[in-house]
């Protein structure tokens, strides 16, 4: 049995205020976001207190699917990596990065210059995506789909690239006499239709038809804020459970916008994996508790 946890888009602060020369450019209108709302919508003494409960729960691997950012200033790599280290050490934490991680150019290669070991691939190069980390019987396979982008505009994009190498890893590991169980690890929803237009994966029809054709277990994605599942076709029609998790940091919104993590627990079986998920996250009652199940099987 393997636990695997999944955190997502925890949007660390506080943020500085930036230099008057940093702001000439997209960041100013995401400052101005942030002054006006996001740092009312994020809140930290909340993320502590769920990475908290999250420590305390059994778990193997953590798997955070980005967004640690807000607009991307130098200042905030540091924090980010003081964020991942509260999480568990890089062996222990496999991290991809959001659009706000490359929110203007050079923002996601200082991001990895910081927290690259969190990123680091079995054959210990960091920063490369796609990555593949075996931990037991988990193979977590980590995608980039964040790019930097216009003013108002949060899409992302994975590249022909990087979707024919997650297609090789994924074959790969399909064949093996014994397959791991797949985990592909994404921050933009990777399916059509998962994201509005302008906050959309540029290629996610690319990336569907890839998994129709490779296969997965499971993926995992942020981005959106909001707890969802998707099922794609993987080959033969068995279906892929796309797993969206909200936010880390978010105290405003009903059951499945507020603060959450998930937890899964994988079981190897006769005929494959046997995967169930659980949520925990902020009640109503403003109390951090069990949230019940996370359906990963078609109804």
């Amino acid at each position: 049995m393997f636990r695997l946890a999944h955190i997502t888009d925890p949007h660390v602060g506080p943020l500085p205020r930036p230099r008057l020369r940093q702001l000439f450019s997209k960041r100013a209108t995401g400052y101005v976001n942030w002054r006006r709302g996001r740092k009312h919508a994020h809140d930290m003494d909340l993320l502590a207190a769920l990475v908290a409960d999250l420590q305390g729960q059994p778990h193997d691997h953590i798997a955070c699917t980005g967004d640690l950012c807000n607009i991307g200033l130098p200042s905030e790599w540091a924090t980010s990596r003081v964020f991942l280290e509260a999480l568990g050490n890089p062996d222990a934490v496999s991290f991809v990065p959001g659009n706000h991680d490359a929110y203007v150019r050079g923002s996601l290669e200082g991001l990895l210059a910081a927290c690259g070991a969190w990123t680091t691939d079995d054959d210990g190069a960091p920063g490369v995506f796609p990555y593949l980390r075996r931990r037991g019987p988990v193979a977590l396979i980590g995608l980039s789909s964040a790019i930097p982008t216009k003013p108002f505009v949060a899409s992302g994009r994975l590249g022909p690239p990087q979707i024919v190498a997650a297609r090789g890893m994924l074959e790969r590991l399909g064949a093996e006499a014994e397959p791991p169980c797949r985990v592909v690890m994404i921050h933009h929803p990777p399916h059509p239709g998962g994201a509005s237009s302008g906050r959309e994966l540029k290629d996610a029809a690319a990336f569907m038809a890839m998994i129709a054709q490779a296969g997965a277990d499971l993926i995992l994605h942020g981005h959106n804020h909001v707890g969802s599942v998707h099922f794609a076709p993987g080959p033969g029609g068995r279906p892929v459970p796309v797993v969206g998790c909200p936010s880390a940091s978010a105290r405003e919104g009903g059951p499945t916008r507020r603060a959450s993590y998930y937890l899964y627990t994988i079981v190897r079986g006769p005929d494959g994996f046997g995967i169930t998920g659980a949520a925990r996250g902020l009640t109503e009652a403003g109390l951090i508790a069990d949230l019940g199940p996370v359906r990963l099987t078609p109804s």
